[in-house]
């Protein structure tokens, strides 16, 4: 925009040059505090902060629909999960619609002042990790799968014989902002006399042998082992920083013993108690990253308010229908142990829920012949096929959590608690298992055979390095925010 001209003007005729002195020193004072005053008022307010508000505080998240090409699925060792029945009866507690969810935004009151929202949900809104693009980095990853020593042997890709290495190249790009690479230095650093946990099942302890793998780059020493059988812990004497992992598959309250018509030997779930390991030891922790999931294909009971409610693969009483499936039991265990850690009173510390990580069985599940053979590369933008269970475990997910953090009694601690939603992200990852290259045995079967049948697959886990690398630096991240208060740099 340019300005016009000033013109002095009377009734009749417009002076385009004024002949007197006296005039034209008078048209030259005026575009001189004209001049001043704009300058005074863009100084006052700057048009680029307005341009920063406009694109960085407002919601940009968009709601963009899962696609992908499988069918209903389990973890590598479990039987496959069952679909919620149409007939199935839920309890009012659970009746919300999950499509209703809008995942990755915090729940927010409608009466908070515009301050106080934008300081809720400065992170969430600001700048979103978890909607962009994968792009090859040649690069490559900050490791490899010689240099780190606690890399087990199932997520060895390459030690186990794959011939291709294109997936380790392949880097995560928010839409809003840039992710930076894992800088484990800056890692030890902010969490320095600090503890990290990673509590969950195998796929959280896949998580955590590349967080491992990571800081294993950067450090002068050797991370001393104090685990034992209860958890895994590694301690780094310079920053005094200590990872750790516990084993919960179900991450609330499990027991054996007979229950009501349950008899003895099948598990049962109390949906409405927490693992009370994760109580015990929950003061030792100071940063938290939650996942679980895969564990509900088990055969199990579940039991609220002290009454046997549902059952996975297990309902012996014909003469009434259950109320809870699996999928449902998932998103209240869900909701029970992100509330329980919430009030703990000796934990303040930050609790991350990783949502669901897909697996990319195609063609069956992973005990019907359902395989990820020959994928080499990140599917493109578009190209996914709805898969419905994932939607619905990573609904169901993030239902649970949206509830605990809208209830009233958690007050502020409700804002240390932060959804790590991948789901989305990793839907295109079709390439990043192990698959067939999940041993080191030189006679493995690594291709179909002569009928078409694919070889023994693993299309749950991640191989290392990998696109299981690229949660971590999620993870840095979000506590470098929640530490520093800081966000991403915008992109360009």
């Amino acid at each position: 925009m340019t300005l016009a001209s000033p013109r002095v003007s009377n009734s009749k005729t417009v002076l385009l040059f004024p002949r007197k002195v006296s005039s034209i020193a008078f048209a030259i004072g005026g575009l001189t505090s004209f001049v001043i005053f704009a300058s005074l008022l863009l100084f006052t307010y700057p048009i680029g902060s307005s341009v920063t508000d406009y694109f960085y505080r407002t919601e940009t998240t968009q709601n963009v629909q899962f696609h992908h090409s499988i069918d209903p699925h389990s973890s590598s060792d479990s039987p496959p999960l069952l679909t919620q029945d149409s007939d199935d009866k839920v309890l009012p507690k659970d009746s919300s619609d999950s499509n209703d969810v809008r995942l990755g935004e915090e729940t927010k009151s409608s009466n908070v002042s515009m301050d106080e929202e934008a300081t809720q949900d400065h992170v969430e809104t600001e700048c979103d990790l978890y909607h962009g693009n994968w792009f090859y980095d040649p690069m490559g990853p900050v490791y490899t799968n010689n240099s780190c020593p606690l890399l087990t042997q199932m997520q060895n890709c390459q030690g186990n014989g794959r011939p291709d290495k294109g997936y380790e190249n392949w880097r995560w790009k928010p839409s809003q902002c840039d992710l930076p690479r894992f800088d484990a230095k800056k890692f030890l650093e902010l969490m320095r006399g600090k503890t990290l946990a990673f509590i969950g099942d195998s796929v959280a302890r896949n998580q955590m042998e590349s967080m491992m793998c990571l800081l294993w780059q950067a450090s002068v020493e050797t991370p001393v082992n104090r685990g034992n059988r209860k958890m895994q812990r590694w301690y780094f004497r310079s920053s005094s920083v200590m990872i750790a992992r516990m084993w919960s598959s179900w991450l609330v309250h499990q027991f054996n013993e007979p229950f009501g018509f349950a008899t003895d030997g099948v598990t049962k779930l109390k949906l409405d108690q927490p693992d009370e390991r994760i109580m015990e030891a929950l003061p030792k922790f100071d940063v938290v990253v939650l996942s679980s999931g895969h564990w509900f294909a088990k055969q199990s009971v579940y039991i609220l308010n002290d009454e046997i409610v549902g059952g996975q693969l297990w309902w012996p009483d014909k003469s009434k229908p259950a109320k809870i499936n699996n999928v449902e039991a998932f998103g209240i265990s869900v909701e029970t142990i992100l509330k329980a850690m919430a009030k703990h009173p000796n934990y303040t510390g930050l609790t991350i829920l990783r949502t669901w990580s897909p697996d990319h069985y195609e063609g069956g599940a992973w005990n019907t012949g359902g395989s990820c053979t020959g994928k080499v590369e990140p599917l493109p933008p578009g190209k996914l096929v709805t898969n419905e269970f994932t939607e619905i475990m990573h609904a169901k997910q993030a239902t649970g959590f949206h509830r605990a953090v809208a209830d009233n009694k958690l007050g502020n601690r409700s804002k240390k608690l932060k959804l790590m939603d991948i789901t989305e992200a990793f839907g295109y990852r079709h390439d990043g298992h192990p698959g067939p290259y999940r041993s080191p045995d030189p006679k493995k079967i690594t291709k179909r055979g002569p009928d078409g049948q694919p070889p023994p697959q693993d299309c749950l886990h991640w191989c290392m390095p990998g696109p299981v690398d690229t949660w971590n630096e999620m993870v840095l991240e979000i506590i470098r925010r929640d530490l520093e208060g800081r966000q991403s740099t915008p992109s360009s």
